[in-house]
């Protein structure tokens, strides 16, 4: 046997299992030309990954300025809420679209405007909020804080809080700033089911 004849003989030996339809140990299988990269994750454990990921590897999203909800379903994740600047938006998109069981990525997230007034107001209702005794310890742990949102002088307040007193108080706190136009109040009491939005 020739060297050319013994290199197609070995070629097509190689080849084998891919032509028979079931993959080798090893190989990844291609279905429509699209990789399946081993089993589904469950909704709820992705759901857990990925609030995981986006609170402590995405910065923008543990922003007290970003109010980004995620919801999963079939393994497609709808991003919603809001940002406070494109940027945070987009780190939250890519945190996201590179996790492993995504299968696609619905982005409904909003960005603030960019006002003067406004990211005065973030700051004087996150003085507000923050400043008082009893709410000062949200400001301690990144990943629970209360998010404030403003757009043209309308606040919006999102998380979770421990109480029911703690949701009231840090309303009338964001409604006693000067220029809030109006105050919702999205903040959830731990243990107990959240409000839908309006």
């Amino acid at each position: 046997m020739n060297h050319s004849k013994f290199s197609l003989v070995i070629f097509s030996l190689l080849f084998v299992p891919l032509a028979s339809g079931t993959p080798s140990k090893g190989v990844t299988a291609v279905r429509n030309d699209i990789q399946v990269a081993g089993p589904d994750v469950s909704d709820a454990q992705l759901k857990k990954t990925l609030l995981d990921k986006l609170t402590y590897v995405s910065m923008g999203y543990g922003s007290t300025f970003d109010a980004i909800t995620l919801e999963v379903q079939n393994g497609v994740v709808t991003l919603g809420g809001h940002s406070h600047d494109y940027p945070n938006r987009d780190s939250a998109l890519a945190v996201v679209s590179t996790t492993p069981g995504v299968k696609d990525v619905i982005d409904n997230i909003e960005v603030d405007p960019v006002s003067p007034m406004d990211w005065n107001i973030r700051l004087a209702v996150a003085r507000a909020v923050y400043g008082y005794p009893s709410l000062n310890r949200y400001a301690i742990d990144p990943a629970q804080p209360i998010r404030i949102s403003v757009q043209n002088g309308n606040v919006e307040l999102y998380g979770v809080v421990d109480s029911q007193a703690d949701k009231d108080v840090a309303y009338m706190r964001a409604n006693s700033v000067p220029g809030v136009f109006s105050v919702k109040n999205y903040l959830q009491v731990a243990g107990q089911p959240g409000e839908k939005q309006q």
